[in-house]
């Protein structure tokens, strides 16, 4: 028998209130009652973890969603994936390694899609050799990261999700360079599995 669907931390958290005030309520408030279990499904859907397949090299996208930024900082290259109410939110490593530091940035709550939201609330997974910060939305309030320092990590595995819209982003190595990426802004990515950038040391 398959397993069943996989859902992130919070799904219940977030999903199971409206939803049985809803059942509750749809005897006798139709509209209403409907609403909330509309709303209490969509809660625990933006959960959902499905499985994923890492490629066997490469630094795979951290989120599901759309490229939505691609610069330089320096000298390193920062790309970052802007994770639509639909998306997965359950971000992944882009490559295997140890984690050193886990830090969270207060900030502001701009749009994740926005140039503003570079002063957003965030936390940053300090990789070594690479970087994955974890941004949140105008709508996206809570982070939360499932690794530690001192974890070991390989290419895909979870990192932790942000509840209800946001980013993620990856600052690669200095060695990696424009001519080893593979994507490009506006382009959508699957986390874990679509590869943003070759290893030219591989």
């Amino acid at each position: 028998m398959a397993p069943g669907p996989s859902f992130a931390p919070g799904a219940m958290r977030y999903g199971a209130p409206p939803l049985v005030a809803g059942l509750f309520l749809t005897p006798f408030s139709g509209p209403i009652g409907l609403g909330l279990v509309a709303l209490g499904l969509g809660a625990i859907l933006f959960h959902r973890d499905p499985e994923r397949h890492p490629p066997d090299s490469g630094f795979v996208a951290p989120a599901d969603g759309s490229v939505s930024v691609v610069r330089e900082e320096d000298d390193r290259i920062r790309v970052g994936v802007f994770m639509n109410v639909t998306d997965v939110h359950v971000n992944r490593a882009p490559e295997t390694g140890a984690v050193e530091s886990v830090s969270h940035r207060p900030g502001a709550n701009k749009p994740a899609f926005s140039k503003d939201s570079d002063r957003n609330e965030r936390v940053e997974i300090d990789c070594g050799e690479y970087e994955v910060s974890l941004i949140a939305g105008w709508f996206a309030r809570r982070i939360h990261p499932y690794v530690e320092a001192g974890d070991e990590l390989a290419r895909g595995d979870k990192l932790g999700h942000v509840s209800f819209g946001s980013r993620a982003d990856v600052l690669l190595p200095e060695r990696v360079e424009h001519a080893d990426l593979r994507v490009k802004e506006g382009e959508d990515v699957t986390a874990g599995e679509s590869v943003v950038a070759v290893d030219p040391e591989a």
